[in-house]
C-alpha cells in the first residue's frame, strides 16, 4: 500500500477493489488511545479511550478544541499512525497498516507542485495498477466533474485555492474510496468559496456514498454536512457528546440551510457540548503562559 502525494491512500498493485464485491466501508475505534513521546522525552497522550463509530456510508462530522487530537483520529483511521491500546477496524478489518480503500484529503494543498493537475488526478490509479492512458483518461473524467474541464495542462501554482481543492477533492475521489478522511480541508479557503465547496462536496459524497470522517472547526459546516457530529473533549481528547444531525437530504446550499429552525436547534445543542471544551483549552493556554513569566 502507498500514500500518494495527493493525498490518496492506494493500493501500489493489482485490481481496482473500487468494482469489488463487499466495499463495505465503516470505520470503528474501540477504546482507543494514542501516546506520542514530545522533544523533551516525556510521554503526551493525544487521545484516550476513544470509542466512535462511522457506519457504511455515513458523513460524520468531528468538532473539539485546538489540541484535542482531532487529526489524530484520521492518521489513525487511515493506518498513518497505529494506537497506544484499543482497536481501529475499516471495513470491518482491523487497521495494521495503511488502511487500504481509503483517501485523505489533507488541510494543506498536496499536490506535487512540478505536475499539471491532470497528472497530480491520476497518481491515485497508476498507482494501483492501472496504465497511464486510462488512468489520464478518468483524471480527464473527474477534472469535468469538479468543473475544472480545461484547466487539465495547469499547474496548482496557476489555480486559485478553491480550484486547487478541487484537484484535491478530484484526486481523492477517483479511486472511488470506501473512506474518506478529511481534515479541515476548506479552512484556508474564504467564507463564499468554503460555502460553494461544501455543497460540491455533499453532491460527490452523494454519488459514491464512502464512510466520512470530517474535522472541522467550523460548527455551521459540520452540521451542514453530516450525518452525525461528535464533539471531542480538550485534550487527552475523548468523545464528549454525539449528535444525529436529523435535517433532510438534498440538504440545498449550506447558507440557506443554516436559517432553518432545526438548523439552529442542532446548533446550539453543539454548542452546548463544546463551549466547556473550548474554554478549558483556552484556560490551559493561559495559565501555562502565566507560568511562562513566572
Amino acid at each position: 500500500m502507498t500514500l500518494t502525494t495527493n493525498g490518496s491512500l492506494a493500493q501500489s498493485a493489482g485490481p481496482d477493489r473500487s468494482h469489488a464485491p463487499g466495499r463495505i466501508g465503516g470505520i470503528e475505534l474501540r477504546n482507543v488511545t494514542k501516546r506520542f513521546v514530545t522533544p523533551t522525552g516525556a510521554a503526551m497522550t493525544a487521545i484516550r479511550n476513544i470509542n466512535l463509530t462511522v457506519e457504511p456510508g455515513q458523513f460524520c462530522a468531528v468538532v473539539g478544541p485546538t489540541g484535542c487530537g482531532k487529526s489524530t483520529t484520521l492518521t489513525l483511521a487511515a493506518g498513518l499512525e497505529m494506537p497506544s491500546a484499543g482497536t481501529v477496524r475499516v471495513s470491518g478489518q482491523e487497521v495494521t497498516g495503511i488502511t487500504k480503500g481509503a483517501s485523505f484529503v489533507f488541510q494543506n494543498d498536496a499536490l506535487l507542485p512540478w505536475k499539471p493537475v491532470l497528472d497530480n488526478v491520476a497518481l491515485g490509479p497508476m498507482f494501483k495498477g492501472m496504465n497511464k492512458a486510462e488512468a489520464k483518461a478518468r483524471a480527464r473524467d473527474w477534472l469535468r466533474t469538479v468543473g475544472l474541464a480545461g484547466f487539465e495542462d495547469h499547474y496548482p501554482h496557476q489555480l486559485s485555492g478553491g480550484m486547487r481543492k478541487r484537484v484535491s477533492l478530484a484526486a481523492a475521489l477517483i479511486n472511488e474510496p470506501s473512506v474518506l478522511l478529511m481534515d479541515e480541508p476548506f479552512s484556508a479557503l474564504d467564507v463564499q468559496t468554503r460555502a460553494i465547496m461544501s455543497n460540491e462536496l455533499l453532491t460527490l459524497w452523494d454519488r459514491q456514498k464512502p464512510s466520512v470522517i470530517f474535522v472541522t472547526h467550523d460548527l455551521e459546516e459540520a452540521i451542514g454536512l453530516a450525518d452525525k457530529v461528535v464533539v471531542i473533549t480538550a485534550g487527552p481528547g475523548t468523545v464528549k457528546a454525539e449528535f444525529d444531525i436529523d435535517l433532510p437530504r438534498p440538504r440545498g446550499a449550506l447558507q440557506d440551510i443554516r436559517f432553518d429552525k432545526r438548523f439552529l436547534e442542532l446548533y446550539q445543542n453543539i454548542w452546548e457540548a463544546l463551549r466547556e471544551e473550548v474554554q478549558q483549552t483556552y484556560s490551559r493556554a493561559a495559565q501555562a503562559s502565566q507560568g511562562g513569566r513566572a
